[in-house]
Order: structure tokens, then sequence, then C-alpha cells
């Protein structure tokens, strides 16, 4: 059956590029001038910068030696959040960024395009957000914020659940799970036909090229600069969704430069380097330990020419992330230069831990559609992937990656700054969730929380505690020891009690069977507790039956991988319709002839 579905997978990899279905679009109007008008509020104004894959310790501030000096100033300037989890991949994470409500009641329960068909549609797994729940968005604007947003949206691109729709007054959006950085039309994996973009609520004329990371800053600067009512008046609210580093790992050449021959030494050795950073900086308890993932592979193994290319890897992924902040740096900019800055809150979060797929199986669609020679990662046509083992230090010194419950998948970093009050250069070690973050700039905006009901219909109400106390330094923890706090995506679970986190993971990355681990002495997950703490072992997992039950999770169906439900839900909403069964036949002649003379002779092509 795995065969099957890799050799179904590569019939639509190569397919769809030898069909060459990418569109291209027409440039876009110049960007419209603006007056940049300064002032101050008693409300702040509001950015949100959410970053894509970013692992545990990619952030300076964290421990990582990547440059991002901008990001990293805002972190001096306010609270480093060092126990905060998200979801373990990007829709489920940004449906409850924006609502404050868990994903498997926002609609949210699963990334649409890795949903097992049996659950498409049924109570909260729509894939996109529900219409029971009201966003962040449309509470500040409802309260007088000006609201924009661009970038990555992914919480449904129906017309009643854009973003004109959902609260925003401007944007410029991807739908989807993302696109090239640097061709925005071109798609990064055959799970549909076109790359979504839209504008303001219809379908967005995009540039025939861009650098994604700047064209997203540009598009929210042209939006504060055509807006000139004072902000004394009316704040805004501006939302970042930044493709940085989803694959394909991509960044300007300059960036890249930067880095060349810093990763000589391997995976392993940065893993071990960024924990001790991670400790010196306050980040992690010093006698952290780290486990090292069966995933991994072994560097000293690799021959010379093969470490060389996989020191590219990384070098561009750390170029990304660089550019990304530089980026950050205009806007920061910016805001200064209009008197603006001092009166915004930021956040910065990933949205989830470090990607570490090995993307083997979507080698038919890189082969036609992309190059990985050497000369050609991060650069235009070049398609770079980082991989399972720079990924286990990109997380370091947690366990686990994207997609799983393990602490390197959905423990994430986190800063607030600029809010009145609030403490500088602030370490926080509560456990704290990404559905705290509408409550939190609700408080600071001096919105009240909706309750159950908005504009007369009913709504999941928030369940996110505001973190404003914390950042103040006026309490070290917003939930009580014996609160639970449940978490499920593709069937990896995990329940947090405290200290304690409780979790469940599928292989590779797990063996399928319950844990126990104190998160905040180990966030390594390297001692299992369930034999010292029987009593809390079963009581815990009663508790996240509980969550279950009343979050209305769905039982995975036998045979359920990620990577299969890509593939069958591409085929059937996509291929079939598209081209019928005479399509899927030529699928398989092509793809047979890819994996006969290619696709077994190479895990990662180099053409």
């Amino acid at each position: 059956m795995h065969r099957l579905c890799k050799l179904l997978a590569a019939f639509v990899g190569l397919a769809f590029g030898l069909l060459n279905l990418s569109v291209r679009a027409a440039p876009p109007a110049p960007l419209p001038p603006g007056s940049g008008a300064g002032g101050g509020s008693g409300r702040p104004n509001i950015v949100v910068l959410v970053a894509d894959d970013w692992g545990f310790t990619d952030l300076g501030a964290f421990g990582g030696e990547i440059a991002t000096p901008h990001i990293d100033a805002l972190a001096r300037r306010g609270t480093r959040f060092t126990n905060f989890h998200a979801a373990a991949s990007c829709s489920p994470t940004r449906s409850m960024l924006l609502t404050g409500v868990d994903n498997h009641l926002n609609g949210v329960g699963n990334l649409r395009e890795a949903m097992p068909r049996e659950h498409l549609g049924r109570p909260g797994y729509l894939g996109s957000l529900s219409h029971n729940v009201v966003t962040l968005a449309t509470l500040l604007q409802d309260s007088g914020y000006r609201t924009y947003i661009t970038g990555k949206w992914n919480v449904g691109s129906e017309p009643h659940n854009l973003p004109h729709r959902r609260g925003f007054d401007r944007s410029i959006i991807q739908g989807d799970t993302g696109s090239d950085n640097w061709v925005p039309s071109q798609r990064y994996l055959p799970h549909s036909a076109s790359v979504e973009w839209f504008e303001d609520g219809k379908p967005a004329t995009m540039p025939a090229e861009f650098y994604s990371s700047t064209y997203f800053v540009d598009r929210m600067l042209a939006y504060m600069q055509a807006d000139t009512k004072p902000r004394s008046t009316q704040p805004f609210f501006a939302y970042l969704g930044f493709q940085a580093n989803h694959v394909p790992i991509q960044a300007p050449k300059a960036f890249v430069d930067k880095y060349r021959g810093k990763y000589r030494d391997g995976w392993d050795a940065l893993r071990e380097q960024r924990r001790k950073r991670a400790i010196a900086l306050g980040i992690i308890p010093p006698d952290t330990r780290m486990v090292r993932m069966g995933t991994t592979g072994d560097w000293d193994a690799l021959s010379d020419k093969d470490q060389i290319y996989q020191q590219r890897q990384m070098e561009i992924y750390a170029a990304m992330a660089e550019a990304m902040d530089h980026e950050v740096g205009r806007l920061l900019d910016y805001l200064k230069a209009t008197g603006d800055y001092d009166n915004t809150v930021f956040v910065f979060l990933s949205d989830n831990g470090a990607e570490g797929s090995d993307y083997r199986d979507a080698q038919p669609w890189l082969w036609t559609q992309y190059s990985q020679h050497i000369d050609r990662l991060g650069g235009k046509g070049g398609y770079g992937i980082p991989g399972p083992s720079w990924a286990s230090a990109s997380v370091s010194p947690l366990a686990g990656y994207k997609f799983y419950a393990a602490e390197g998948g959905i423990r994430v970093p986190m800063v607030i700054s600029g809010v009145a009050g609030g403490r500088d250069n602030q370490i926080a070690h509560a456990l704290t969730h990404v559905t705290d973050i509408s409550p939190t700039l609700l408080e600071l905006a001096g919105v009240p929380l909706p309750g159950v009901n908005y504009r007369g219909q009913a709504i999941e109400p928030i369940t996110g505690r505001s973190l404003v106390s914390l950042v103040r330094g006026e309490t070290e923890q917003v939930r009580t020891q014996d609160e639970p706090l449940g978490y499920e995506l593709s069937g990896n679970k995990a329940l947090f009690k405290g200290d304690l986190k409780l979790s469940k993971n599928d292989p590779p990355v797990g063996d399928g069977q319950w844990h126990l681990y104190d998160i905040r002495r180990d966030p390594g997950e390297t001692h299992d507790l369930q034999l010292e703490m029987p009593e809390r072992f079963a009581s815990m997992q009663q508790d996240y039956l509980a969550y279950e039950k009343t979050r209305g999770v769905l039982p995975m169906p036998a045979g359920y991988s990620p990577s299969g439900a890509v593939l069958i839900n591409g085929i059937m909403n996509y291929w079939l319709p598209s081209y019928g069964p005479a399509g899927l036949v030529l699928m398989v002649l092509l793809a047979s002839i890819y994996w006969l003379t290619k696709g077994n002779k190479r895990s990662v092509r180099r053409r």
C-alpha cells in the first residue's frame, strides 16, 4: 500500500510538471504613495508577525546563530516566551491565533490537504473557519481599529472566509499553504490547480516575479501609507504572514553568501551549540538534556561532496530567515520614522516547529518543475529542503518537528514587545498557548471578550488566557497546576497540566505509545515519568479523553498517513475532475518511467 501511495504521488507530480499548468499573472499596479502620519494613542497599534516553520532556537534571541537583529531587538524590549505552544502545522495554528478558540471547535481540526476524506466536512473538520467563530480582526475593526493583512492566510478561501469578510479593511493574501518565493504563481507541490491569491476579497493580480518577504512588507507599508486617518483616533492592527522558512527554502544570494562554510561541522554539532547558547541565555534549564532523533543522519558517513551539498541547504535556510528579519527591520524603520513605533505592540511567533519532511515522495514533481543542483539552490527555479537532520538542529534541544506533538513540533519561539508597563528583556517560562494571543491583544486594545454571542449569533467563546499580567511581571503563571490543556492533530496527541505533558506520537518520530514528561525541567523529553508517577499518568489520560469528547476529535482511519492523504486529496479534488481517468493512466505511465529510470537511484535529485 505504501509503495502504491509513492507511485501515485509520482504520477501526480510528473504529469503536472509535463503538462506545465502554472499560469503567470500580470504585474500589479504601482504601490500607492502615502503620508506616513504618526501619532500617539491610549490604545496601541498592533503588529503580528507570523513566521513559517521556524524551529525553537532558529531565532538569535532563543539561542540561534542566524542573524535576526530586528526581531532580537523586539525581544530585548519585551518578553520571550520559552514554553509557548502552537499546533504542529500551519492552518490549525493560524485559526487559533485569529480566534482564541481550539482548532477542533473553530473548523480547522486538521490541515485541509492532509485531512482524511472521511473527516472532511464533519463538525470541526471543515478545513477552514466555521461560521460560529469571530476573529480578532473583526473585534478590533468593530472597536475602531484599521486592519490590514499581507501574506499567508490559509484558514479558508471561500468567499465568506476571505479577510475582507473576517475583519480586515485591506488584504493581499495567499489563501492556501504556500508557493514559490520567487514566482508567486508557481505551486510548491501538486495538490491544487493553482496558487490562490486574493486582494480585498477578489482574485489578485500578482507580479510575474517577487521575493515573498519583500513583497509582503512592501504591501503592508503601502496600506499604512495610503491610510491618512490619524493614529491618535484610529490605531491599526497589522498582520504579516510570512512564507519564510516554508519549502522551497529560497533566499537572495547576498544573504546566502554570509553563511558560506558556517555549517561545515554538521547538524549534531549545531544542535549542541544551540543547546549551550539557549542555556546561557536562560531559555532552558542548565541541565537540559537531548535525545538524538532516529531520523537524523550520520554526518560523518557522508562524502565530502554530500556534506557540501547539505551545508548549502542550511546556508539557504539561515539566509531565508535573515532575509525575513531584514524585511521586518524595514517595517520597524517606517514605524519609527512616523512616530508610531513607541505606541505599537509587537507579537512574533512561528506557526509550528521546523519542517522535518524529506519530500522524497515528491521527487518526480521536483524533477519536472525545479532543479536541486547545488548551484541552483536558493535561487529562482531551485528547490531547497532542510530535511529531518537540519530540523533536529533548528528545534534544539527539543525532540520531534513539524506535524508531531513532540515539543519540537509544537513549542515555538514567541515574543511580545512594546506593552505599556511591560518589562524589558524578560523571559517567561509559564505554559502558554497560541489561543492566548487573541485575549492578550484584546485586553491591550480595551476590547471586551465577546462571550458566547456576537452580533446576535451564537459563537464559540475564546478559551485562551490573557498574557498581559505575565508581560507586566505581575504574575508567573496564567494557568493553574490542575488545569488541563489538550491538543490533537492527525492522531498525534498531547495534554498539558502544570509542568507535566502527556503525549503520544506516531512513527517515525514516536512509537505510538503514551509518555509523561516534566517539560519545565526536561524540555528535551528525555526522561519518561510514567512509572514514577503512575497515578498522574493514568489521570491525565482520562483528562485527554475528556478533551477529545468535548472538542469532537475524530479517530484517524486505519492506515492513515498525512502524505497519503495529501496524495488522495490532490487526485480526487483536482486531477480526476480536471483530466478524468485517462489522465490518471497517463500519470501511471509517466511516473513508472521516472521510478524505473531515476527515482530508485537517487533520494535527492541534483540535476
